[in-house]
């Protein structure tokens, strides 16, 4: 059988969550490890920076049940 990518994508997203979550583990994994390493790294990086911002008091928080109302309340305009 002999599929093309929006095929397999098709395919992928009428599997249930739980299993497109596997699929997409699995997807990532596949990358090469020297590119994921990079992304890691800035990822890390930006983790650093926004735990910085919070320290510092440039950034304040909010707590999560609130952050998740805003975002219920964006999602439903």
């Amino acid at each position: 059988m002999n599929m093309n990518v929006e095929q397999i994508a098709e395919e992928a997203l009428s599997l249930p969550s739980e299993a497109r979550a596997l699929l997409a583990d699995r997807l990532v994994e596949s990358l090469d490890p020297e590119e994921d390493g990079a992304i890691r790294q800035l990822w890390a990086a930006e983790a650093l920076r926004r735990r910085d911002d919070v320290r510092s008091g440039r950034v304040k928080t909010i707590p999560g049940d609130e952050a998740l109302a805003r975002v219920r309340r964006a999602v439903a305009r």
